[in-house]
């Protein structure tokens, strides 16, 4: 079932074409600057994105914050009560401790110091 020398040369062609697109497929899927390198960098790229769209947002909303210190007065005194702890002429301020975060427990007794040369 041997091919005569003509058609051997007609498929030999074809094969070589095939066997060569193979080998520029293989090259553009795994190669230096493949589809999966393509692949990575669109997943780099759109990290980027969403941290410059988060970004963008913090500051605008800085940008809104600076616009409210520099406008509103009220907003600029609750800012300074809370983070400065400021408060006007005549004002007293209470603070209070929650008991579960280091209250003193009211039976314990503070332990006096005692002098090493006995007080002279």
């Amino acid at each position: 079932m041997g091919f005569s020398p003509g058609i051997k040369k007609l498929l030999k062609i074809p094969l070589i074409v095939l066997l060569l697109a193979a080998l520029s497929g293989a090259w553009l899927w795994f190669g230096e600057g493949g589809f999966v390198r393509l692949v990575r960098r669109e997943a780099e790229r759109q990290a980027h994105i969403e941290r410059i769209h988060r970004l963008a947002a913090e500051n605008q909303a800085l940008l809104n914050e600076v616009h409210l210190l520099r406008t509103d007065m009220q907003y600029l005194e609750s800012v300074a009560r809370r983070n400065l702890n400021l408060i006007k002429d005549n004002e007293v301020v209470y603070r209070f401790e929650d008991n579960a975060a280091g209250a003193v427990d009211k039976t314990e007794r503070p332990e006096r110091s005692v002098d090493q040369d006995g007080g002279k």
